[in-house]
Formats: structure tokens, C-alpha cells, sequence
């Protein structure tokens, strides 16, 4: 029994060719009116029955449908134990292109397809070898690299003639070139893309190619691409997407346009809350977005808007851009010490006329935040560590700071929220004090320590998560994947180092 979903679906079952073709319109958004997802489905047996249906009446005068809720029948006259084999494929663009990517599995058996997949993942996953472990140390670090390895997910096909060609989420059309969805910045800026800029430099320019397409066909940098615009997470973490890949000596794709787009998500509100800056008049004028003016996760906002700064100010010089371009950038990278509250050591948010945000609970998930609380977001100046450091104090109290994340109950304010999201559940289960490593703002923070000349601490702290929080058991990964950065972070972590800021720094 074949069901092709509601929302618009078609189904035709064709018995001389033992197949069934259709496609399904069910989507849960970013997507435009055209789209459809279909598919085509051969048998290796021929059918005795066979019939359509739509909302749930059989059709007996057709095989045939197209309806609001499509689906299909068949049966065949087998043995005791005997297996039907059934190959798929699927594709946004036709049935006719779905066909065509069944080829893809040739005349194989599907012992051979599953030994190829094998054989396929082991070369990929034999990038890199790792020695000295436990096997359970080993059998995390390879699921980890595999998790990794699975985004952003390739959204193009290949035509009659070979050539690569997607359907655009973004406007509806089919057009040549690569595209790449499923993916959302704000978590996988951090390890990610760093980890396949290093392993993967051929596959992240097509990406990158990818990128300008998209921007090409929507008008702007996607932040959270699922499968077009969304209106997911904060920032606009496209930038270090780019300027990271450029920078490690990305080539083949047109940077020149990417790196307009990156101005223009950079000075300007989008289409969503999510996509371009929200907020930027009062960034650029005040050098924060307040916290006064009804604009959400205000604070994260400004420190992520500020790393981004530097991210396109490092690409500006590479590009040898006006010098008055570079320098915007680079003052607005410090923006950042705009929110430092030198009361209580941390970020806070900042209203419209200069006062910090009151009362302040540095508890408290969300408001002023994204995901997660002060004491997460307060490590978030990547590119500016020592500035950090020197905020705090010098290095002593810095490394005081640090070492309270630890000692600090895991305690919370969820009212943001409404209700315990499961990222502090699961920062309450690790139980290592305000450490939530089970989402991306405070991923980095251990390896600060190296920053103050205490590393024995850091490789103390980063030692109990990968035994505590990564493990090859049921229950044995710590939140969310959230795109592959959670296991990037494990996979740099074992091999010894970190990109805490992806790209050079040299201010």
C-alpha cells in the first residue's frame, strides 16, 4: 500500500511496466506554490491486484488519481517467505527525472547496493584515522564523523546530459547548478563548516557555488535553509559560511557575488526575522540592538552580528575592498563590548538609552537570548578572546569566570519559554553547573582556557564531556544534532584542536 499524503497528491500505476509513478505536494513550508516531490517506484514481480484510492475510497475504473489525498494498491502472489524487491527514486524536478536518478542504482542486486553503500561510507569515513582509543572511543568518533558528514544534504540532480541542475526552493524554477539545503548557520558557523573546509575543500566550493544560487534566486543569503527561507535562529552566520571558506582558499565560485550578498544581509532587514539583520538601524547607529524596543534574543543578536562583522571584514581585505569598507567592519566587530556589564562580569542587554536591562537574571533562557542564558552567551566574542579577557579583568579573574560556569548549580528560568525547553533539560542531566552542551552558544567556551595559559583545565573539562556526554549507547548522545555541529564538535575534539574562531585573525 502506497500513500502519497494529503495536501495535493497523484498517483498511476502502470502494470506492463510493474511501476508506480506520482508525486506528493505535502510540505511543512519553505517552499513555493509549484512544489512537488516526486517519485517513481519499479517492482520486480508483476501484480495481480492493483488499484488506486483518494481520501479513503478504492477507484475501480482507473489507475489513475489525482486528489487531495492519493494513494495506491497492489498485490502479489508469492510464496512462503518470498521477498518482493522494490527500487525508488524520487525527485523535485519530474517523474521523468526521477527515472532518470533510478539509474543510479544501475542493475544491482540490493546486496550489492548495500555492500557499495559500505564500501562508499568507508572511504569517505577513512578521511581521517584515529588510533589509541577504546573501541567505544573509536565507535563514537567514526558515528560522529558520519553524523557530520550527513549536512548540508545536496539538493541538485543530474539532467539527461549529465549536467547538474536543481529545482529552487527559492523561486520555483529549474536552473543549472549546485544547491545544498538543511542547513542552519547559527549552529554549524562553530565546527562544521571549518571541519569541511579542512576535510572537504572540493565539496564546500560547490556549496559555496550553491550559495550564490541561492542569493541569485531568492534575493538573499539563506541563514537556516530548510529547504528555502526560513525564519529559524538569529544572525547572520552566512557571512562566516563564506569569508571561511574563501579565506582557507576556497575556490571556483563567484565570490564577488557572494560577497555582495554578504553586504546586503549584513545592512539590511529581510523578508523574516531571520534572514538579513533585524534590528540593524539600531546595531549601526548604537552599536547594540536594544533591549527596550520589542526586538527579541536582542543581546544574542549583537554579539552574533559583531562576529559576523569580522568575518566580513577579514574578506573585505582579501578582496582589497575601499579601506573605508574595511574599517566599518572592523569597528563594528568590537561592538560587542557594547553589552558587557562590568557589575556581574557578563553580557547583558542594553536599553535604548544606555542603561543595562533591569532586572537582569543571568538564569534566565531566552528574552535577551538565543537558546540559552548569560552565562552561555558571554563567551560568544570568538575573535576577540584577549578583549575578552581583558574586559573581565585580566586573565586571573577570566579564568575565575570560566571555572564558575562549572560551579554554578544548573539552575534556570524557563519563563521565557513557557515551559522547560529540552535544551535545559538536558543541560540539567549533564549536570556540570550552567555547561549546556547539548546546544551550540557555550560549545566552544572550554577551550578558552587555553586563551588564559591554563589548557590543563581545558583538556580537563573537554575530557569529561566526550566520556560523559558522547557515548555509543541508546542514550548516549547529549541534544540535539542540530545539523552535524554536535558531532564536528567531538571529531575536533578528539584529534586535539578546535576552530573557536573559523578564520585568521589578525586585527
Amino acid at each position: 500500500m502506497l500513500d502519497a499524503f494529503d495536501k495535493g497528491s497523484y498517483v498511476k500505476i502502470i502494470p506492463k511496466e510493474r511501476k508506480i509513478i506520482g508525486y506528493t505536494t505535502r510540505n511543512s513550508g519553505g517552499v513555493p506554490a509549484n512544489f512537488k516531490n516526486y517519485f517513481v517506484i519499479y517492482f520486480d514481480k508483476p501484480f495481480i491486484t492493483a488499484q488506486v484510492w483518494h481520501e479513503k475510497r478504492i477507484t475501480t475504473d482507473s489507475l489513475e488519481i489525482k486528489s487531495d489525498h492519493a494513494g495506491a494498491v497492489i498485490g502479489f502472489k508469492t510464496t512462503k517467505g518470498e521477498q518482493v524487491q522494490a527500487r525508488v527514486a524520487s525527485s523535485f524536478i519530474s517523474v521523468e527525472q526521477a527515472e532518470l536518478n533510478a539509474n543510479e542504482l544501475g542493475t544491482d542486486s540490493f546486496d550489492t547496493i548495500k555492500q557499495k553503500a559500505k564500501q562508499a561510507w568507508n572511504k569517505e569515513l577513512g578521511r581521517i584515522r584515529v588510533d589509541g582509543g577504546s573501541v567505544a572511543q573509536m565507535q563514537t568518533f567514526y558515528s560522529c564523523l558520519y553524523r557530520s558528514l550527513l549536512f548540508p544534504r545536496k539538493f541538485y540532480e543530474l539532467d539527461a546530459t549529465k549536467k547538474v541542475v536543481h529545482y529552487s526552493p527559492y523561486n520555483g524554477q529549474v536552473l543549472p547548478g549546485y544547491l545544498f539545503t538543511d542547513t542552519g548557520f547559527w549552529d554549524t558557523f562553530r565546527s562544521l563548516f571549518p571541519f569541511l573546509n579542512l576535510m572537504y575543500p572540493s565539496l564546500n566550493a560547490q556549496i559555496q557555488e550553491g550559495l550564490v544560487n541561492a542569493y541569485k534566486e531568492g534575493g538573499w543569503l539563506p541563514e537556516w535553509a530548510s529547504p528555502g527561507l526560513r525564519n529559524t535562529m538569529i544572525g547572520s552566520n552566512s557571512a562566516s559560511i563564506i569569508a571561511d571558506a574563501y579565506l582557507k582558499g576556497g575556490r571556483g565560485y563567484d565570490i564577488n557575488t557572494l560577497y555582495e550578498a554578504v553586504l546586503k544581509n549584513s545592512e539590511q532587514e529581510g523578508p523574516l526575522d531571520a534572514v538579513g539583520r533585524r534590528g540593524v538601524s539600531y546595531y549601526n547607529t548604537l552599536g547594540y540592538v536594544p533591549y527596550d524596543v520589542k526586538i527579541n534574543e536582542n543581546a544574542a543578536r549583537t554579539l552574533e552580528y559583531a562576529y559576523d562583522d569580522f568575518t566580513i571584514y577579514q574578506l573585505a581585505k582579501a578582496l582589497k575592498r575601499p579601506q573605508s569598507e574595511i574599517d566599518r567592519f572592523a569597528k563594528r566587530s568590537q561592538n560587542y563590548r557594547n553589552l558587557f556589564d562590568k557589575q556581574t562580569g557578563l553580557m547583558r542587554g542594553k536599553n535604548k538609552d544606555g542603561s543595562f536591562q533591569s532586572p537582569f537574571n543571568p538564569f534566565k533562557w531566552g528574552d535577551a537570548f538565543t537558546e540559552g542564558n548569560s552565562w552561555h552567551y558571554t563567551w560568544s566574542v570568538f575573535h576577540d578572546v584577549q578583549g575578552l579577557i581583558k574586559l573581565m579583568g585580566g586573565k586571573q579573574q577570566f579564568v575565575a569566570k570560566l571555572d564558575s560556569v562549572f560551579t554554578i548549580p544548573p539552575v534556570y528560568d524557563e519563563t521565557y519559554y513557557g515551559s522547560v525547553i529540552h535544551e535545559i533539560r538536558e543541560m540539567q542531566i549533564a549536570n556540570m553547573g550552567q555547561y549546556a552542551h547539548g546546544n551550540q552558544p557555550i560549545q566552544h567556551m572550554i577551550y578558552l582556557y587555553n586563551y588564559a595559559g591554563e589548557p590543563w583545565k581545558a583538556q580537563y573539562w573537554l575530557r569529561e564531556v566526550m566520556n560523559r556526554l558522547y557515548l555509543p549507547t541508546a542514550d548516549g548522545y547529549c541534544g540535539d544534532e542540530d545539523n552535524g555541529q554536535t558531532s564536528a564538535w567531538y571529531v575536533f575534539t578528539a584529534m586535539g584542536f578546535y576552530p573557536v574562531c573559523p578564520e585568521p585573525i589578525s586585527m
